[in-house]
């Protein structure tokens, strides 16, 4: 028992905690530009050839690699879709994350454009728009509640739980988030990411 004690001890003194679960990993960039003397958000229309999502608007990002880390994937990423040079881009700092229900994690980090233009890869990108910052500072998104699931019942285990199949199971709620700028309607964890950048910077302008 000693000796359990000791190698739980040892496990556990300086462990770092993460998630539990197995998560598909990804990295985003909340890229500012200056125009005008205003700042705006860089933001994605992906290509139309693309497998995964063609024509969705997103930030610049994607899959955290093996042995890779979030932040480096965000900057990888983001040089690799805007055509950008690593001294061409300046780290802020870094945004909260988010969980999907659907097995994700989303890591953000707030990046600054330091001189030139971008020029994206017209593999992964069919164009790029801006906002500016004052825009969602101002605006309110859109809110939506989605009720997600349901649970798959076939084969599910009802006889080991209390209650069974009359078990009181709580609905899976998911915060829908939609901003419409011009023509282009802003939505999904992209949303969510944005929605709690400008909650950030509000609270902080209050304090």
């Amino acid at each position: 028992v000693i000796n359990m004690i000791n190698k739980v001890e040892e496990i556990f003194k300086d462990r770092i905690p993460k998630a539990i679960g197995d998560f598909d990993k990804s990295a985003v960039m909340i890229l500012l530009v200056k125009d005008n003397e205003e700042f705006s958000i860089v933001f994605e229309v992906r290509a139309l050839k693309l497998r995964s999502q063609p024509g969705d608007v997103c930030l610049p990002g994607g899959r955290v690699e093996l042995n890779e880390e979030p932040k480096e994937t965000a900057i990888r990423e983001t040089m690799e879709e805007l055509n950008l040079k690593r001294d061409q881009i300046k780290i802020i700092g870094d945004m909260d994350y988010y969980i999907s229900p659907y097995g994700n994690i989303l890591y953000a980090f707030v990046g600054v454009l330091q001189y030139g233009e971008i020029n994206p890869s017209e593999d992964e990108v069919d164009h790029i728009f801006k906002v500016p910052l004052k825009f969602f500072m101002e605006k309110k998104p859109i809110y939506y509640s989605m009720e997600i699931g349901p649970i798959k019942q076939e084969g599910f285990p009802f006889h080991l739980i209390n209650g069974g199949k009359n078990y009181k199971f709580r609905k899976g709620l998911l915060d829908q988030y939609f901003y419409e700028y011009d023509n282009y309607v802003i939505w999904g964890f992209t949303a969510q990411i944005i929605k709690s950048f400008i909650k950030v910077l509000k609270s902080s302008n209050n304090s």
